[in-house]
Parts: C-alpha cells; structure tokens; sequence
C-alpha cells in the first residue's frame, strides 16, 4: 500500500482520497499496533495512519482562524499522527487517537508559530499558552463575567499581566506585506514610502577621498622604515594572512624577541611620522585608524 500524495491545491479531493478508509475497532487497532510494535511492519503502519487521517482533518480545522493553508495543518497534524504511531505503546490499554492527539497538536501548533508571523511570537511556554489560549480565555470570561481585563486573563492562564499584554499586541500586529497598496484607489506601496538609507553621493566621494588619503599617509609613513622593518610591519598589521613573530624570526633566522624589537622600533617610527603629518595637516585621522 502506498501514502496518499496531499496535493496542495485541492482540499476536497483529499477529502474524498481518505474518506475510503474506515476506522479500525479495537481489537484490529491493537493487533496492527503489536505488529508494529514488535516486528516494524511497514503496512501495519500504513493502515493505523489511513484509518485515522480524518480524525487528524477534524483536530486541524479548529486551527483555520489562524489564517494558514488547510492543507498545510492537515499536513503537520499528519506528521504528527505518524510520530505517535512511531512512540505508541500498545499494551498501555488505550485507543490509538487518544495517545496521537497530543503529538497531532503539538505538530499544528508548532506550525502555526512558525509561520504565523516572521518575528518568532512564541518562544516559552508561557508565550506559546497564551498564543493559543488568549482570544479563547478572552471570549470565555467575557461570556461568564461580563469582563475581560489582563488581570483576570492572567489568573486564568497563570501567567503575569506584562505577557499578556505583549502578546495581545503581537496578535494585533500581524505582518504585512511591504508591496501592498497603501489604500485601494492608489498605486503607491508601502515600499514606496521607506527611507533610502543608503548614503548618498556626496557622502560616498568623502568617504572614498578619506580611503585614498589614509592610503596615502600610510604608504608615506612605510617609505620611512628600512626594507626588513617595512616586511615586519606589513606581515604582522597590514596583511591579511598575518604572520606571527616566529614565522619572522625563521624567516630572517633571528630571535623572536629580536623580531619584537624590530617591530616595536618600527611602529615608534611610524608613530612619529604619522603625527607630524596629521598635525601639518591639521587633520584628526587616528593613527590607530590608519594602521588598521
């Protein structure tokens, strides 16, 4: 027996693939589990999963004010089913759905909070709570008190006034889309109406010309120092792949100490000369800046 394929189009021709299959009794239900169980039979699988995929349509259409595909929960909650069958113990002495529609939620749910919005709206469990349970708690207390306020909601749920609050604001903030209309009759986006952060022309020659200059000043301050001390330099500041100072003393076959002070006699000269430009200048570069 092979799975079903959900297509993603059609809601009501899965509807009629799976109204074929009839729910199992007890006693078949549990031989079929045992099989499973025991021996990791494939089609024993298969049949507990076919004879429950309505079941799962039933608990993933208390799911459809949240405004995601059908299909989608339906494809979660299948998921779901599959993974209790997977964990189902069938010597325990119940019913096979009673055990699922905890791991059938649990998958929606998860869903649901994933999708629901691009900023993550539930990350602990008390967020995920009130998630699912604010609108419900909300309507129920208004329905027996006549009111409805945080505090009230918060003692129902068990959690502070602070997150039922945030959350209310999260659920009223639902995203959308930047490319959407500003209103009905116009042609103008949202998109259409952000800032461009970007700087602008003026602001990207300045910033180029600060570039060139820094080069500038650097190359002029290198031309200072010998041909070994210009190497030490560049090898341990400038370079990308920087070398360490025993590279260097294998390389020239001298101590590493004696590297150290060849670097720090070099970056003293370098030092020197920086600050007598900068102070001809009159400009307020930071050495550290340019020998970065």
């Amino acid at each position: 027996m092979q799975y079903l394929p959900v297509t993603v189009d059609s809601f009501s021709q899965y509807m009629s693939a799976i109204s074929k299959f009839e729910p199992l009794d007890r006693q078949t239900e549990l031989e079929l589990a045992r099989r499973y169980k025991q021996h990791h039979d494939v089609e024993a699988a298969q049949r507990l999963t076919c004879a429950n995929l309505r079941f799962v349509v039933k608990i993933a259409n208390e799911y459809r004010a949240y405004g995601l595909r059908m299909l989608d929960l339906i494809q979660e909650g299948n998921i779901g089913l599959m993974m209790a069958i997977k964990k189902f113990d069938p010597e325990r002495g119940i019913r096979l759905i009673s055990y699922a529609v905890w791991w059938i939620r649990a998958y929606i749910h998860n869903h649901i909070i994933n999708n629901w919005s691009l900023v993550k709206i539930g990350t602990t469990q008390a967020q995920k709570k009130l998630f699912f349970k604010l609108r419900q708690t909300r309507e129920k207390l208004l329905r027996l008190t006549g009111s409805n306020d945080t505090a009230a909601i918060a003692d129902e749920l068990e959690v502070s006034n602070q997150e039922v609050n945030e959350m209310s604001a999260r659920l009223h903030g639902r995203d959308s889309s930047l490319d959407v209309a500003i209103s009905d009759d116009s042609e103008t986006s949202h998109l259409d109406s952000l800032a461009d952060q970007r700087p602008d022309q003026e602001q990207r020659l300045l910033e180029y010309e600060t570039v060139q200059q820094q080069h500038s000043v650097i190359a002029s301050a290198l031309a200072t120092l010998n041909e070994r001390e210009q190497h030490i330099i560049r090898a341990r500041l400038l370079d990308d792949n920087k070398l360490t100072l025993q590279q260097l003393a294998d390389h020239y076959g001298i101590s590493k100490e004696r590297v150290r002070q060849l670097e720090k006699r070099a970056l003293e000269k370098l030092k020197q000369h920086l600050t007598e430009t900068m102070e001809n200048n009159g400009n307020d570069m930071s050495i550290a800046a340019l020998l970065t």
